[in-house]
């Protein structure tokens, strides 16, 4: 089976500014930039997205222009949750707070909010509830830059503290086969 995990073009943050779930727009204008990330998906398929606006912009978009089999919204997509950290400068975050993130993010979690392997148990039930050998139609989905990386070291087997190895920039593409 064919799978898609495409993210999310980039938003109307500036650089530097946490924003894991809060649901902030994209920036404008997308229709080339949606263009091309269609251009690299199949004619139809089964699409999955995270919930947050700007996936679901771009997951709705896709739905118009390909053959979509189904279409579902899924919170277990989203972005790490933050917590208190949501839409501040990750300058203005206090050390004694990230330092230890910072060290170990895989396990500590963010001040009020998640930890990157509590991001991945979510994922990975998302992938054993919704991704099964039945399916024979190629799979897209919309998400977010953790959620990918998350995919990828439970495809690869990559241990969660090197899945920043894995470069995921707005719009991209990157395509797998189970």
């Amino acid at each position: 089976m064919e799978i898609y995990l495409v993210r999310h073009t980039e938003t109307i943050c500036e650089k530097g500014v946490c924003y894991g779930q809060s649901d902030v727009a994209i920036a404008e204008p997308f229709d080339l930039v949606f263009e091309n990330i269609i251009s690299q998906l199949p004619p139809e398929a089964i699409i999955f997205s995270s919930p947050l606006k700007r996936c679901s912009i771009l997951a709705k978009h896709i739905q118009k222009r390909i053959k979509t089999i189904s279409y579902q919204e899924d919170k277990r997509l989203m972005e790490m949750n933050f917590g208190d950290w949501e839409m501040k400068n990750w300058n203005d975050i206090l050390s004694e707070q990230l330092n230890p993130w910072m060290e170990d993010f895989v396990n500590i979690p963010a001040s009020n909010g998640e930890s990157f392997v509590e991001l991945h148990n979510r994922v990975g039930q998302f992938l054993s509830h919704q991704i099964s050998e039945e399916i024979k139609q190629p799979v897209i989905i919309i998400s977010h830059a953790g959620v990918i990386r998350s995919i990828l070291c439970h495809h690869t087997f990559l241990p969660l503290k090197d899945a920043f190895t894995n470069k995921v920039d707005f719009g991209q593409v990157i395509k797998i086969v189970l």
